[in-house]
Order: C-alpha cells, then sequence, then structure tokens
C-alpha cells in the first residue's frame, strides 16, 4: 500500500471518527430529553436549553481562544526577536506559574477583578490559554536551523520578509499544535463558567447535582468531552490537509 493510500486511509478514518463523535453527542442529548427520569429533568432538559447553553460555552471558548492567539503569537514572535529574547524565559515563567495555579482558583480570583458573568470565564480562560500558545511560537521560530535563516539573509531578504516568507510557515504546525492544546482544555475548563454565572454546559452540571439527577449531571459532562473530541479530530485533520498541501 502506497503512502498517499495509506494517508487517505488514515483521514477516512478521522472523518468517521468526527461523525461517530457528533452523532453520540446527539444520540446523548435526543435520549435525555426523550427519556427523562421524571418531571423535574423534563421541565430542566429541552433541546432549546441544550442549544442555548451549548451556544454560550462555544462563545467562551471561542472568545476566550482568540484572545490568547492574537496575544500569545504576536508576543512570542517578539520574544524572538534578537533585542527581546533575553525576557523569553521570565514572560514564560510568569505565564508558567498562572498555569500552574488550578483553574478554578484562577475563576475565583477573576471574580474580584470583574465579578460575576461571562467576562469573569472569558478572562480566566484567556489566562490558560496563554502558555501553550506562546511556549509553541517560541520554541517553532527558535527551533529552527539557523542556516536556513543565513541563507534568506544572504539572498537579501530583510527581517520582516524573513519572518513572514520562512520563519512563520516552517513554525506555523508546532504553533497549530499550541492551539490545538489550548482549545482542547478550554473547551473542558469551560464547564467552571458556571460557577461564576457564565453560563454553559457546566450549568447541567449543577442543576442535575442539586436536584439529585443522573441523566442531567452526565449531560453536562459527557458533551464538553465530546466536544473536546470533536476539536481535537478536526484540527487534526487539518493539520495533516495543510503537510499535504505544504507537500
Amino acid at each position: 500500500m502506497g503512502a498517499t493510500a495509506r494517508r487517505s486511509l488514515k483521514n477516512l478514518a478521522q472523518i468517521l471518527k468526527l461523525a461517530g463523535l457528533i452523532a453520540l453527542g446527539f444520540f446523548l442529548s435526543i435520549y435525555v430529553v426523550e427519556n427523562p427520569q421524571d418531571s423535574l429533568v423534563s421541565r430542566l432538559v429541552s433541546y432549546p436549553k441544550i442549544a442555548a447553553l451549548l451556544g454560550q460555552h462555544l462563545t467562551i471558548v471561542g472568545i476566550s481562544c482568540l484572545l490568547a492567539i492574537v496575544t500569545a503569537v504576536p508576543a512570542g514572535i517578539l520574544l524572538t526577536r534578537a533585542h527581546l529574547r533575553k525576557w523569553a524565559p521570565k514572560i514564560i515563567g510568569l505565564v508558567n506559574i498562572a498555569q500552574a495555579v488550578p483553574s478554578l482558583a484562577v475563576v475565583a480570583l477573576s471574580v474580584g477583578l470583574l465579578g460575576v458573568g461571562s467576562l469573569t470565564a472569558i478572562l480566566a480562560l484567556w489566562i490558560y490559554s496563554l502558555l501553550p500558545i506562546l511556549n509553541n511560537t517560541l520554541t517553532g521560530i527558535n527551533e529552527l536551523e539557523p542556516s536556513i535563516i543565513e541563507a534568506a539573509h544572504g539572498m537579501g531578504m530583510n527581517p520582516r520578509r524573513i519572518l513572514y516568507k520562512i520563519e512563520l510557515p516552517l513554525a506555523f504546525p508546532l504553533i497549530i499544535s499550541g492551539i490545538r492544546t489550548a482549545v482542547t482544555i478550554n473547551i473542558g475548563s469551560a464547564i467552571l463558567a458556571a460557577f461564576v454565572g457564565g453560563g454553559g454546559l457546566g450549568n447541567l452540571i449543577i442543576a442535575g447535582n442539586n436536584i439529585s439527577r443522573w441523566q442531567v449531571v452526565v449531560l453536562g459532562a459527557v458533551l464538553p468531552v465530546i466536544m473536546a473530541l470533536i476539536a481535537d479530530t478536526g484540527f487534526d485533520l487539518w493539520e495533516r490537509s495543510w503537510k499535504v498541501k505544504r507537500g
């Protein structure tokens, strides 16, 4: 079997996995809505409510990750420049400290700054998203072969052109890997948004626990897991496609 055929089979397997995960999420939601334990579950869980909570969850994750990308990637690029390179270990150290703090503690500290609501959750998730993206941006650019950069200088390319034509394209797979990690982590961590009034699927866990109904708790806990797996599989397919286009 040739390399192209093997690659096609792997892509097909990932597509089938993606479709299976989406189907599982729909099946679980339909099962709980159509087969509630009792009237309490029936009143608490419905298709519009699940859709609304899912939308809140995705919004919190999307905004926090987007903010992390537009801050961490440029910061990572700047810290690879000669005049700022000495600051890289210190900045990474600070971000590492923030990452080491338990996610619930970060959310609680954010309440002191912004009060309750979705903005608090977005701030906490943004902090948690910075490290993998910043670290991978730094690593992706710093680990390029010096001979490649020297050759570009020899061709008369200026630093900006080298950055956009050589450094970023070669570091792109590692940067995407950092974004993939951040998105996957954030989908799970966004459950904590419910504890500060930020909405999301964590509301189902809190509500199900309050009324002692396992169906609601399982739905709120499993859907984010499925979403994280969907995101991870989607990124994997994107990375494979990008590598094929780049040859």
